[in-house]
């Protein structure tokens, strides 16, 4: 949540992109939620104006593309990750909150 207040803070609107259930299975990653309710729930934030679906690794150039988008933020846990954006817009890596980790949140829960 502070991650999106901070990169909110950056411009006038924050255009959040959010992993369809069918990448996050590419990642071999997988998440609590559907994307539906992932997406509903960042949907409700104050500091999200738009979300949009990221269905590959390949679409982020097109995506800076079509919205338009001045500074692409990540957090530093991605730091370097990104930086063939720089051609595109300015790219920030914006320090995660301290004490606050979803993996950590994962093991606790187990």
């Amino acid at each position: 949540m502070r991650l999106l207040e901070r990169a909110a803070a950056l411009g006038d609107e924050l255009i959040v992109g959010l992993s369809t259930d069918e990448f996050n299975a590419i990642k071999h990653k997988e998440a609590y939620h559907s994307y539906a309710h992932r997406k509903y729930i960042l949907e409700a934030i104050r500091y999200v104006d738009k979300v949009i679906p990221e269905n590959d690794w390949e679409q982020k150039i097109s995506d800076v593309k079509k919205y338009n988008i001045d500074i692409f933020v990540m957090g530093d846990d991605w730091k370097g990750q990104f930086d063939f954006l720089k051609d595109y817009c300015q790219v920030i890596y914006l320090p995660r909150t301290e004490g606050i980790s979803t993996t950590q949140i994962k093991r606790d829960l187990k």
